[in-house]
């Protein structure tokens, strides 16, 4: 079963790419992960760590805090 704060987690980081217009893709380029990582987290199918999640806010240049407020 998967944890809803992944699960939110995940949304709010495709909700952020989608609305930048990148490819899961390019925001792993941008944030130095593999390409296949950025599917995997926003199919809350990973764990991601700490380190992780300042890469991915500062790949769509948000606050940290932003990727985990107003989750639709």
């Amino acid at each position: 079963m998967k944890e809803k704060v992944l699960i939110q987690f995940g949304k709010k980081v495709r909700e952020l790419r989608i609305k930048q217009n990148i490819s899961q893709e390019k925001l792993a380029e941008k944030a130095n992960v593999h390409r296949t990582y950025i599917g995997m987290i926003e199919r809350a199918e990973k764990n991601i760590t700490l380190i992780n999640i300042e890469k991915i806010a500062k790949a769509l240049e948000v606050n940290i805090y932003d990727l985990f407020i107003d989750v639709k």
